[in-house]
């Protein structure tokens, strides 16, 4: 199955959007949370899918920028 890359771009950001908001769930519960451990685990597990809407919007960019040159190219 082919996937355009405005598509791509479409997907990231759904991606990213979805990926940030678990990590803002996870930043912004940290503060019940009176275990040492798990309060470790948890900013790990926030700062992990930190990074995956981080790795989504690089993809995003990535396939808006071809997207805009291969319009221009054509």
């Amino acid at each position: 199955m082919k996937i355009s890359a405005k598509l791509a771009t479409l997907f990231s950001a759904i991606f990213a959007v979805m990926c940030f908001g678990v990590a803002l769930t996870g930043f912004t519960s940290l503060g019940e949370i009176s275990d040492p451990v798990q309060l470790s685990d948890a900013k790990g597990f926030a700062w992990f899918w930190a990074f995956l809407a981080s790795v989504g919007v690089v993809f995003g960019a990535v396939s808006w920028w071809i997207a805009r040159n291969a319009s221009e190219s054509d």
